[in-house]
């Protein structure tokens, strides 16, 4: 049992039923995690109906398994998601099925290589440093963390990914993200209703400015690189030119780069963002915890930017992002359809049915976490780690399909977490947010703290 208070953090309360189509498209277009129903936080999974489709929630990490790993190939990702992801990420590696995706992954799984991440992690050492700088530069009042972990990210992608922002505006960029997630990342009661997919929707329409903006960036700095010609690997972009399908010795085109960039930039920044900003926020409420990873950052890096290398002697930080991730995991609601019948725990599952992976019950789930909404780094302490099932946290995926770029986001995640972490005391300022999920689980309306000297005795400011 925990030997202190633990902080519990704001979520969302469940309705006490699966709901209805018109209140599931109310739901959904205000939050998505407003539809999983209560029963879902204490069984394993949860079967439905919404007007002619019937589906299946699942939460349990046995289900999990088996759509993840033992039976993948039976649940493609669903038509609604990669209808709200296609306009900008193309048939990139996320939304690809079959042989389109087996090609793309041989070829970019190397990029992801852990020889590769080391070679990159200089530059989040210098975008950690200079995210210290903004911050402090923001103070001594409150700082909006998620507008800064944002920049603070995409600051790493466009050094990793393209050596710098010569081609890419950050706040352009950044508020046709937004843009893009509220019209196209948003369901569609047409998708409730189960009418074709190739019936346009709204939000695709309405989407339309931000896919332009976004892909005309990208698609100048790979054009730039293509002018420049063959050179020795320097950042993302030389490596996934250079990348090739080790059994065809296919390449990617123009096309592909810029499908698997996008996405890249997009997911890669904002979900490491998200995971900052919360960790801020939940360490912010517990000063116990906060202090302790203080004490580990403070003790490693003695006020300097941390380091690849400086990671393992500060396992108390990463805990603490684990932990994050599994009270507001970045994508907490994915679906999949069914191709062919199988059975899932208790249920026979059917073709043409929709089976939701509930990433957001199974990580509060009663039956598998002590404390499941209290914030307790301790969740992620090794020993716990060791003796829970591989499939009951799940914030990346898991089986063949897991985040290629999983290692780089946790990298980066780390090390600027400990540099603000050695250099800052963060307190409150504001009041707490709420989660809100389209795309990915954002703090509503943001995480507004004080950011004081490390030294600062604790408390609250004046």
């Amino acid at each position: 049992m925990p030997s202190r208070r633990l902080f519990v953090p704001p979520t969302v309360t469940p309705p006490g039923r699966p709901l209805g189509v018109l209140a599931s498209v109310r739901a959904v277009r205000r939050n998505v995690l407003n539809i999983i129903p209560a029963i879902s936080y204490t069984q394993p999974i949860v079967t439905g109906t919404t007007g002619p489709a019937r589906w299946h929630m699942v939460q349990g990490p046995e289900g999990m398994r088996r759509i993840f790993l033992d039976n993948v190939g039976n649940y493609p990702k669903s038509e609604v998601m990669i209808r709200m992801l296609r306009p900008a990420v193309g048939a990139s590696l996320f939304t690809a099925e079959g042989t389109r995706w087996r090609w793309q992954r041989r070829a970019i799984a190397p990029v992801f290589a852990a020889r590769n991440v080391a070679a990159l992690a200089p530059m989040m050492t210098r975008t950690a440093a200079r995210a210290a700088e903004r911050v402090a530069a923001a103070g001594p009042g409150p700082v909006e963390m998620v507008r800064e972990m944002l920049s603070a990210t995409f600051d790493v992608i466009c050094e990793v990914a393209l050596s710098g922002r010569e081609h890419i505006d950050p706040e352009v960029y950044a508020a046709a993200i937004t843009r893009y997630f509220l019209t196209a990342g948003r369901a569609s009661l047409l998708d409730f209703l189960e009418v074709p997919q190739w019936i346009p929707r709204p939000g695709n329409i309405l989407a339309l400015g931000s896919v332009r903006t976004m892909h005309g960036m990208v698609a100048r700095a790979i054009e730039a690189r293509r002018r420049a010609g063959p050179h020795v690997p320097d950042d993302l972009l030389d490596y996934m030119i250079r990348a090739e399908d080790p059994e065809t010795g296919r390449r990617m085109t123009d096309e592909d780069l810029l499908h698997n960039m996008q996405f890249f930039i997009v997911a890669g920044h904002e979900t490491t963002a998200l995971a900052l900003s919360w960790s801020l926020f939940l360490l912010a409420n517990d000063p116990e915890a906060q202090d302790r990873a203080r004490a580990e950052a403070e003790g490693t890096l003695g006020g300097r930017a941390a380091t690849a290398d400086d990671l393992e002697r500060m396992p108390y930080v990463g805990q603490v992002i684990d932990e994050a991730m599994r009270l507001y995991p970045p994508v907490a609601f994915l679906a999949r359809n069914v191709l062919a019948p199988d059975r899932i725990e208790d249920r026979d599952i059917r073709p043409g049915e929709t089976v939701f992976l509930n990433i957001q019950a199974l990580h509060r789930h009663r039956l598998y976490w002590q404390e499941p909404d209290a914030f307790d780094p301790e969740h992620f302490a090794p020993e716990a780690v060791a003796a829970r099932d591989r499939y009951q946290y799940l914030p990346f995926g898991a089986g063949p399909r897991i985040c290629v770029g999983a290692n780089f986001a946790m990298m980066q995640a780390g090390i600027i977490l400990a540099t603000l972490l050695g250099r800052f005391r963060f307190v409150p300022a504001g009041s707490a947010p709420r989660p809100i999920m389209h795309m990915t689980v954002r703090p509503d309306p943001g995480v507004t703290l004080f950011a004081r000297p490390a030294g600062t005795v604790r408390g609250t400011p004046d």
